[in-house]
């Protein structure tokens, strides 16, 4: 049930990130979202895009370091507390949460997306599940 994310090794430098994405954007690749984390020397862009497997091939083939990590994705109402209550289902479950990104967009307005790194992912979708909480497959991110 967890999705596969990218995480692309970027130099700190101008134009990399645009790089990126120019390949990307060559292999008609949809990103749904990001997050770019950065050091003085080199970023990470932690992606999630349509087609996983082909977009860390291309970069791969493009010379970038990349790879794939599972991550949970969740879709979350698109309301004040929601986010809240969705942590509040981390916390009974405890689940403790490695790091975590949004994005909203697709046909479904009422709702946002929270990508979230955890320990165990498999572990984590259990606990999560007994709980109530649906956890979007690859194909459900593809459909966004």
């Amino acid at each position: 049930m967890s999705i596969k994310q990218i995480s692309v090794f970027l130099e700190n430098k101008p134009g990399q990130l645009k790089k990126m994405t120019g390949v990307l954007a060559e292999h008609q690749i949809d990103m749904r979202a990001l997050s770019l984390a950065e050091t003085k020397d080199f970023g990470i862009a932690r992606l999630v895009v349509d087609d996983a497997y082909e977009a860390v091939n291309v970069l791969k083939d493009a010379n970038f370091v990349a790879n794939l990590t599972k991550v949970l994705a969740v879709a979350v109402p698109d309301e004040p507390g929601g986010l809240d209550t969705l942590l509040s289902l981390f916390a009974e479950a405890g689940v403790n949460i490695e790091y975590m990104y949004a994005f909203i967009g697709g046909k479904d307005v009422k709702h946002a997306y929270m990508i979230f790194r955890v320990a165990d992912t498999k572990a984590a979708e259990i606990r999560l599940a007994s709980k109530g909480l649906k956890i979007l497959t690859q194909d459900d991110i593809a459909q966004i």
